[in-house]
């Protein structure tokens, strides 16, 4: 019998996902009209376009077409769950959440957080610290099936990180939990901050 380790098996389910979601409809193939009309189930909790207005609510406008579409798959197989989308995603056909992603990712990212002064010097030194900018990019708006962090809600990305840390949140091959093991307290806050107020333009 061959034993896999819980990172390979994730990767292996990640990988499959995406070529199988690819493979059914592309997401360049992806009707944006079609997600916008389907979109209308979400724009509830995620916001007019998916631009959040609720801080504990991911925004999903500008993400990666691939973030949004794997982690549907995902919460629809039941890789990641949730008491509300678990059940909205179980009812989503692969055209569905290829449509809603291209949809979502053509959508202006809207920012409304402003970062303290402290953590615009702060905020930097730790995403290149804990490789936040390794996976998600330069500046941070995601890497194909990596999600868009730059601008996310900052109650969101506190929460998330505390799970990650904590390992009770849905980690697809452990670099999340990995990167977040050594934050403390402080450092949750100012990346939180730093990175939801990227993008923020006042008045």
């Amino acid at each position: 019998m061959i034993y896999f380790s819980r990172s390979l098996v994730s990767t292996t389910a990640l990988f499959g996902a995406v070529v199988f979601l690819s493979s059914i409809n592309p997401v360049s193939a992806a009707d944006i009209a079609a997600g916008k009309a389907k979109a209308e189930l979400c724009v509830a909790c995620h916001g007019p376009g998916g631009n959040s207005t609720n801080a504990e609510i991911p925004s999903l406008s500008g993400q990666p077409p691939q973030a949004i579409s794997v982690a549907l798959f995902r919460f629809r197989e039941g890789g990641r769950k949730n008491p509300i989308m678990s059940p909205i995603a179980a009812g989503l056909s692969n055209a569905d959440m290829n449509n809603l992603a291209a949809y979502f990712s053509s959508v202006e990212r809207i920012s409304t957080h402003e970062t303290k002064a402290a953590n615009l010097v702060a905020g930097p030194q730790l995403a290149n610290k804990y490789n936040c900018t390794q996976c998600h990019g330069p500046n941070l708006l995601g890497l194909q099936h990596i999600p868009r962090i730059a601008g996310q809600q900052y109650e969101y990305l506190i929460a998330q990180l505390r799970g990650f840390k904590a390992q009770t949140r849905s980690d697809i091959d452990g670099n999340m939990s990995s990167a977040a093991a050594n934050l403390n307290g402080e450092d949750i806050d100012a990346l939180s901050d730093y990175i939801a107020g990227m993008g923020y333009k006042s008045n």
